[in-house]
């Protein structure tokens, strides 16, 4: 009895270790995770691509974790797709009859980060041109439907198995607007009033109003809003012109407009020279006196928002010396353990049709072309393998697989959106639901609501 008595003292001491989210606070750093942006931008150096999920929870640093992207609505059995480039897509196994990828082994990593205190968000959208609703009929019954995959409900198609998320983000940069105040309603009505606190985001761009989630911002209380301040003529290179930094603008919306009088406002910015489109990064010292002196002026500042966990990582870790400069902790966790991607598993290129120039191809879209196999990464048109696409940002929308002798695993390098830009998705507004396929990969049993319940933490509001 003594033995066990202690051992609950020993356990009730280090959960009062544990940094819990904290929303009133204005110095949270939140950091999107899932898209390998490094990766996309730095093939040649595997060593930085995006880690595993509880690498970046290792620490005190980041508050908030948007995994990146559900990034089509409805695919194959009306379910949506999910790609989270090097970590888990479709090629990496789905549930039967979809195209829905089967994460799983994900539950113990976002259990882990929550009991750290960290926020795990689920991201909707990114820049692929599927995250598009027909109408608020079919925005209202998404919603349920992102409730019983990745919240609160339950299905027998849950990408993280009974690991219970603790919101959803809007991260829209293409399509249209429509249906997504009916989401944001929908999902309000659903989780208000459950035991444990769903958080409602979006990120929109620094262009005031945001044409895709203004109108939902505007008319459901959201909880934080992590601002795009990068890509745009608004962003945080040009906070000295009074006449283009527009922060006072959205701090107006939050005391005036915003049903939430309370919500969040949050400074977006890339985390490295290559996370953005050219000439859109501050350093790190910068950032800091950007953020120190917004926080310092608004009320409703919250923190700051990274694009995205690899980028910050290999770039001398600038959420760890922005969080400092807020005053936040960036203390805790020990050494951290790099994972190498998938090797070459060799193969063929048999059944897979030469590039053509007039196609149109979409994210996990595979092609041979000089003797080697391509993965795309996104929508993408009259881009030749191996070279920079059009838009002009750098990055490879072709993903080199390997020689047709030795092809690396496509879920190793498959992204939907490396540097977060809007003009990829702004090159079509069709739905198009993406044609990567993977090995059906049976799902786990439907968790219990006792197995949910496991995993919930108390409200910090």
């Amino acid at each position: 009895m003594l033995h066990s008595f202690s051992l609950l003292i020993a356990l009730a001491g280090l959960v009062g270790l544990v940094s819990a989210y904290d929303h009133s606070a204005n110095n949270n750093m939140v950091v999107y995770y899932g898209q390998n942006s490094y990766g996309a931008t730095h093939e040649s150096d595997p060593a930085n691509w995006q880690q595993t999920l509880s690498t970046y929870c290792n620490d005190d640093t980041i508050d908030v974790i948007p995994l990146a992207f559900v990034a089509v609505y409805s695919s194959t059995g009306e379910l949506p797709e999910l790609n989270m480039a090097n970590t888990c897509s479709a090629a990496s196994g789905v549930f039967p009859g979809t195209n829905l990828a089967n994460c799983q082994f994900l539950q113990s990593e976002i259990s882990a980060c929550q009991a750290k205190g960290k926020l795990i968000l689920i991201s909707l959208g990114g820049a692929t041109g599927g995250a598009v609703f027909t109408g608020d009929a079919q925005a209202e019954a998404f919603a349920t439907t992102i409730w019983n995959l990745f919240l609160g409900g339950s299905s027998s198609t849950r990408p993280f198995g009974s690991a219970v998320l603790d919101g959803v983000d809007l991260d829209i940069e293409g399509g249209s607007s429509a249906g997504y105040a009916a989401f944001a309603r929908k999902f309000r009505s659903i989780s208000d009033g459950q035991s444990k606190k769903y958080y409602l985001t979006a990120a929109p761009q620094c262009v005031f109003p945001d044409a895709y989630v203004g109108e939902a911002i505007s008319a459901v209380p959201f909880d934080a809003i992590y601002i795009q301040f990068y890509n745009n003529w608004c962003g945080v290179i040009n906070y000295d012109n009074k006449n283009a930094w527009n922060f006072g603008t959205w701090d107006n919306w939050a005391k005036t407009t915003s049903p939430n009088k309370n919500v969040k406002v949050y400074i977006g910015a890339p985390a490295s020279n290559t996370a953005a489109n050219a000439g859109q990064y501050v350093d790190a010292a910068r950032l800091s006196q950007i953020a120190t002196e917004t926080k310092n002026q608004y009320s409703s500042f919250g923190g700051v928002m990274l694009w995205d966990a690899s980028q910050a990582f290999a770039n001398g870790r600038i959420d760890k010396t922005v969080k400092a400069a807020l005053g936040g902790s960036t203390g805790g966790g020990g050494s951290t353990t790099t994972v190498a991607p998938p090797t070459p598993t060799g193969g063929s290129c048999g059944g897979v049709s030469a590039w053509n120039s007039a196609t149109v191809y979409v994210g996990g879209d595979q092609v041979s072309y000089n003797g080697r196999l391509w993965t795309a990464g996104w929508w993408t048109q009259n881009d030749i393998p191996g070279q920079p696409d059009k838009n002009g940002d750098g990055a490879f929308v072709w993903k080199d697989q390997g020689a047709c002798s030795s092809i690396v695993n496509a879920a190793a390098l498959i992204q939907t959106d490396s540097v977060h830009i809007v003009n990829k998705a702004q090159e079509t507004n069709v739905v198009v639901a993406g044609t990567a396929t993977g090995p059906v990969v049976e799902s786990t049993a439907t968790p219990s609501k006792r197995g949910m319940q496991r995993f919930r933490r108390g409200s910090h509001h």
